[in-house]
């Protein structure tokens, strides 16, 4: 028979495990939730305890070890929880038949759980409260109205997130600052990802991050691993404690979406396939991190800056600015008789916003530059994530700013991205644009996670008066360029790219 040992976050002990560990053993399985040493009350720390990683740890591994010799043994960690996990399995491997992730990092040997803290402030606080304090004290649990700090809370009843309030205890800090160690021997336990996608994750996100081809994600593709997605937020034990159940069920069965590997197939990756306009190619000029596509023709012209999306791997290669996506917009823009421009930023995590605003900021003084470019007529297109970095455009856009674009972008943070008081915020910032235009392309069958983005980015540009032109693509994916039959999305690039121009000329 199949245990399960169910290994809670952040403030939460076994209590918030007690519906889907119910479920589980009407399944005909045991499953036992770990009591973690000063989170639940009936394991409190002595009084001169110092709690950290290493304890907990030690808390899991006595439940392992509780455990008949023989029976299989499914763990399962969530949030800060896959961290004791992990380290758990790695010293029991041959206990342990599947460890499953649900809704949470891969941690890494040597890094403490602080770098997975979602809030991007928050964890810039907590550091710098150890630099100052040392790892000694607690954190306090969050407020009722705080848990989106640490998750989406969608899907909870009121009645559920008061029961998550009034359970939650204080989070020793030695917990978050204590690096995992890792010995190399839990790569041998086969894996399972549960992923919430109110909380923003998705298979189809991890998919293109394997093709991006980062070594370190390359083992999320190994045939022994699978993926299910629960359409609720971070707490999934709460908000839909039946359907965690069955997955878990389908996990130690050894079921899940299997991962296309980034090399070795035939499939040719999504951001690497054709673009569906087949447009002249002007000779390329690089500049430091920017191409310049420049048409024949009188000098100067106009510009059209085409800023990827992200976070994307350091090591992706060919890097953004020679993807195919990227290269058409700039072409298309040049067929049309003005610069197109590409470049690279250094968005690799959600925390690295602030580099990548200055990479963008660094090729618009390059591009506007340029003898042949007219530095009063610019305009920026972004793609994907990097639909946040308009949000400085927006803020306060300069007189030689002549237009905006996007296709398919992020226009708000998701929700694990930890980004709330991010300036980062276009619905916040299209306020400040006055009458800066804006040219969206809108994918009708976008994630519903990045949709609400747009919806609300919408919402707020009507009500403030921003110059929107909307257009849509109601049957277009993200990145509908390459995933979506030509016919229907080369209207629609020339449309906006045509719209765009004639803004730049106004």
């Amino acid at each position: 028979m199949t245990v399960f040992i169910l290994v809670a976050g952040a403030f939460t002990g076994a209590q918030v495990w007690r519906e889907t560990a119910a479920r589980l053993a009407a399944a005909g399985r045991e499953a036992h939730a770990v009591a973690l040493t000063g989170l639940d009350a009936d394991r409190p720390a002595a009084p001169s305890a110092r709690v950290g990683l290493e304890t907990h740890i030690e808390d899991v591994l006595a439940s392992i070890d509780a455990v008949e010799p023989g029976r299989e043994i499914v763990l399962v960690g969530h949030d800060y929880g896959i961290h004791p996990a992990l380290g758990a399995a790695d010293r029991r491997a041959r206990r342990v038949a599947r460890l499953v992730y649900l809704d949470c990092a891969m941690p890494r040997d040597g890094v403490p759980a602080l770098a997975a803290v979602p809030d991007q402030a928050l964890r810039g606080e907590l550091a710098e409260r150890y630099r100052r304090e040392g790892g000694d004290g607690e954190l306090a649990p969050p407020a009722r109205d705080a848990w989106a700090r640490w998750g989406s809370t969608a899907g909870i009843s009121d009645a559920a997130l008061d029961r998550l309030t009034a359970l939650a205890a204080p989070q020793p800090l030695r917990t978050l600052y204590e690096p995992l160690r890792l010995s190399g021997k839990v790569a041998a336990v086969p894996v399972t990802g549960v992923l919430c996608t109110g909380n923003g994750a998705s298979v189809e996100l991890v998919q293109r991050l394997v093709d991006f081809g980062d070594p370190a994600l390359a083992v999320l593709a190994d045939p022994g691993t699978g993926f299910f997605e629960l359409p609720t937020g971070h707490w999934p034990m709460l908000s839909c404690p039946a359907e965690l159940a069955t997955v878990l069920l389908s996990a130690a069965a050894g079921e899940g979406h299997r991962l296309r590997p980034a090399r070795g197939t035939d499939a040719t990756p999504a951001h690497l396939r054709p673009f569906p306009l087949d447009v002249p190619v002007p000779v390329r000029e690089r500049k430091e991190h920017v191409d310049l596509y420049v048409p024949d023709g009188e000098k100067p012209l106009p510009a059209v800056i085409v800023v990827h999306g992200g976070p994307l791997p350091a090591g992706a290669r060919p890097t953004p600015r020679e993807w195919p996506t990227v290269v058409g917009y700039a072409c298309l823009a040049a067929a049309e008789g003005v610069v197109g421009a590409t470049l690279d930023h250094r968005l690799h995590d959600v925390t690295d916003y602030g580099r990548a605003a200055e990479d963008v900021a660094a090729a618009v003084d390059l591009v506007r530059a340029d003898p042949r470019v007219d530095a009063d007529r610019i305009a920026l297109w972004f793609l994907s994530g990097g639909g946040l970095l308009a949000a400085d455009w927006l803020a306060g856009p300069p007189a030689w700013l002549r237009c905006l674009a996007a296709s398919y972008p992020i226009l708000a943070p998701l929700p694990n991205w930890g980004m709330t008081d991010s300036r980062f915020q276009p619905a916040r910032a299209v306020s400040g644009a006055g009458r800066l235009p804006f040219v969206l392309l809108r994918a009708g069958l976008e994630s519903p996670e990045i949709a609400a983005t747009v919806s609300a980015f919408v919402a707020a540009a009507e009500d403030g008066g921003a110059r929107l032109e909307l257009i849509d693509l109601p049957h277009g994916h993200h990145g509908f360029e390459t995933l979506d039959p030509p016919e229907e999305t080369r209207p629609a690039l020339l449309q906006g790219m045509r719209s765009v121009i004639a803004h730049l000329w106004t």
